[in-house]
């Protein structure tokens, strides 16, 4: 009994004591009994190699791979950061890495706009500043739902994600778009829902990077960036998302390389090897018992640090217990082994970093053996869910900022419009969306004279500012020409410009004169055929600024406007539509087209006024000269089955008035229709009843010899009111 008493203690004790321990699963005391039997089995090396996690990229091909191998065996490490690659070379990898590491790895990955962000066939999402401009936080859970789904199925247990900086600087070299904006508030918001939705599907988060990057004028990869605000501006702000996002479970934090003199009074000290900042700040004030990552050891903003002692040493003296790719793995497990041996590092100390990051592992499920499975893997991380959401996030945050005269939307299509590219990206699709409403003609000029002689005609001009923005990091900014042109043209004309870049690019132009100002935030197809719909009125502009660009532009900048009576055009949102039996067209038109039973075709479908798909196939010809295109027209007798007869009959199937062996004489009982009363309607509409497929009647009415027209059927007299015959 006494021995009962005091195991029910323990375990009471034990739960108790992890309570507010994210790193502890539903099962505390199971883990507690893993965690400590794994533990009592490694060697003081073993112990040391859990503190790393080394960078992999499978791109480097098998050779490197089995060199990664190697070093997993002989460095006993703890976990790997995967990076540039594909899916499949990934999880066969992972599942290799798995099989031959005594304790299973803890696999990580920088993917805080998808996976997409480091393997090449993956799928991306929008960055954080185009999320920040959402009115709807679900839409961030959903996003981090949707990829801790793909981190899950590629056998990822860490995100280092979501970024909480706060991007108050409109000139962050590192930061910028990667943020959710300036309003903390709104940033921490986003954050969170990001995490929640991540945690949703077991996967954990790391907010970053600690103790906030987002007013910072250098970039951490290269120098040591210095934070010079006081540390009541720091804790208001920077540490306002943290705050919020440890309240709930929140697994990880990853640390910055910073110089911050108001809360480390060490010069040049960088924030990773900082005990006031780590420990003292935000395990001990902030409560923080998750773990604690560091940024990249190899980056400048720490190998440039110059102590006596090592930065390995230094970031776990001041609280870290990740060491993230170290600059030299072999000589920092040395120096910890060293300091071990010194007493620098107590074995307590290093038992408190190794267990935490065993509790991980077990929540992480790696407490059991998961083979990935690359069946279908490819297919299953880039789903028509990921595809919808994009729509919608992408749909749901461009913004309309100025509207003069409610240009927007552009309700009178008689009017001459233009379109001006400008930037240094691509912009077809816009332009091809903006044609699908009215003729808009694309304006090419050699001088800003020859411009202006060009557009006299032109009531309206679409600007759109194309820049790349494969990379957060891809230049932005006008040029001075175009500056100079814009400035021009909105004195004389009547000026949409709509900016695919990052809407700091706004902060060199002078707006006054421009009528109409919409920011779609990154330059990709759906974004180009969103914003295009918006200008004619097909979809509305709900998006708001996520940072400010002026006095007259703040903080939450928006103008809202309503659809008009107009088509639009994107993947469809009814649950019902099967949208992998719209992708099957594809093949169906293009067995056609094999077989010959037709050079090309053009499949558009439709619903509740919205453009599902609209595709074209082949050629006019059997020649293969003349490639369909979007915007060529047909003459209306040829889809006069397609718009008549094939509605009628849909309908009387559906009422079950004919079925699939209807025959003509089934619909037409009254009819003497001889030998053509057994044919099939399905065969008639197949082209496959045998019937003759045209027969020119016009040549009865011609002379057989000059093709004339007989005037038995043609008059030369003009009829004054043939309505009255």
């Amino acid at each position: 009994m006494h021995f009962l008493k005091i195991l029910l203690f323990f375990l009471v004790f034990s739960f108790h004591s992890y309570s507010q321990n994210p790193l502890v699963s539903d099962d505390a005391v199971k883990q507690e009994v893993w965690v400590d039997s794994i533990y009592n089995t490694l060697s003081i090396d073993q112990k040391i190699g859990q503190l790393f996690t080394i960078w992999v990229a499978t791109k480097q091909g098998d050779d490197k791979m089995k060199e990664v191998s190697s070093i997993i065996e002989k460095n006993h490490l703890g976990g790997l950061i995967f990076s540039l690659g594909n899916i499949k070379d990934q999880a066969k990898y992972t599942n290799i890495f798995q099989s031959i590491s005594k304790v299973p790895l803890l696999i990580g990955m920088d993917a805080e706009w998808g996976i997409g962000m480091r393997l090449d066939d993956a799928f991306s999402f929008p960055y954080n500043m185009t999320l920040g401009a959402l009115n709807d936080d679900s839409l961030i859970y959903n996003v981090g739902k949707r990829i801790g789904v793909h981190a899950k199925r590629i056998g990822v247990h860490i995100n280092f994600a979501p970024v909480t900086d706060i991007n108050t600087n409109p000139n962050n070299p590192i930061i910028g778009s990667r943020s959710f904006g300036e309003d903390k508030i709104n940033v921490t918001k986003k954050s969170l829902s990001y995490l929640k939705g991540m945690q949703s599907v077991g996967i954990m988060g790391s907010a970053k990077h600690f103790p906030g990057h987002g007013d910072t004028s250098t970039d951490s990869h290269k120098t040591l960036p210095v934070i010079n605000f006081s540390a009541k501006r720091i804790n208001d702000v920077e540490l306002f998302p943290y705050k919020e996002l440890i309240k709930n479970n929140l697994s990880t934090v990853m640390v910055a390389h910073m110089e911050v003199p108001s809360l480390e009074k060490e010069p040049k000290m960088p924030s990773t090897l900082s005990k006031n900042i780590i420990s003292k700040l935000l395990k001990k004030k902030l409560k923080f018992e998750g773990l604690v990552i560091t940024d990249a050891m190899d980056m400048k903003g720490v190998v440039d640090f110059n102590k006596n002692q090592s930065a390995d040493v230094g970031a776990l003296l001041a609280g870290n217990d990740v060491l993230l790719m170290p600059d030299d793995l072999d000589e920092s497990t040395k120096s910890i082994k060293k300091a071990i041996n010194d007493g620098i590092i107590t074995e307590k100390r290093l038992k408190y970093s190794v267990k935490k990051i065993l509790m991980a592992k077990y929540k992480a499920g790696l407490y059991k053996k998961n083979k990935i499975d690359l069946e279908n893997i490819v297919e299953d991380m880039n789903s028509n869910i990921d595809k919808l959401l994009f729509e919608e996030i992408t749909e749901k945050s461009i913004t309309l900022i100025k509207n003069d005269n409610d240009i927007l939307p552009i309700k009178d299509i008689s009017t001459k419009i233009a379109f001006l590219e400008m930037g240094d990206s691509d912009s077809d699709e816009f332009f091809k969306i903006l044609n699908h409403y009215t003729k808009v003609d694309k304006i090419e000029y050699d001088s800003k004279a020859e411009l202006l002689t060009t557009l006299k005609p032109y009531h309206t001009v679409v600007v759109g500012f194309h820049k790349s923005t494969k990379s957060p990091f891809d230049p932005y900014k006008f040029n001075q020409s175009e500056i100079e042109t814009l400035e021009l043209l909105s004195k004389n004309k009547n000026v949409i410009l709509n900016v695919f870049a990052k809407p700091y690019a706004l902060m060199d132009l002078d707006m006054t004169n421009i009528s109409s100002i919409l920011v779609s935030y990154q330059n990709n197809v759906i974004a180009q055929n969103k914003s295009a719909q918006i200008i004619f009125g097909a979809l509305p502009a709900v998006g708001r600024l996520p940072v400010s660009i002026s006095k007259k532009y703040p903080l939450h900048s928006s103008i809202k406007t309503k659809t008009i009576n107009r088509l639009s055009y994107g993947l469809p949102s009814d649950k019902n539509f099967d949208l992998d039996i719209l992708n099957s067209i594809d093949s169906v038109v293009e067995d056609a087209i094999q077989k010959r039973m037709t050079p090309g075709a053009q499949v558009l479908v439709s619903k509740n006024g919205k453009v599902v798909f609209n595709k074209s196939y082949g050629y006019k010809t059997y020649k293969k000269n003349n490639q369909i295109k979007w915007d060529h027209i047909y003459d209306l007798a040829s889809l006069t089955k397609i718009l008549s007869s094939v509605p009628l009959l849909m309908n009387e199937f559906e009422s079950n008035g004919i079925n699939e062996k209807s025959t003509l004489s089934d619909i037409l009982p009254d009819l003497d229709l001889k030998d053509k009363g057994n044919l099939l309607l399905k065969e008639m509409l197949a082209h496959q009843s045998g019937l003759y497929p045209w027969i020119p009647f016009y040549k009865e009415t011609l002379d057989s010899v000059s093709y004339n027209p007989l005037t038995s059927f043609y008059s030369k007299k003009k009829t004054k009111n043939i309505l009255s015959q």
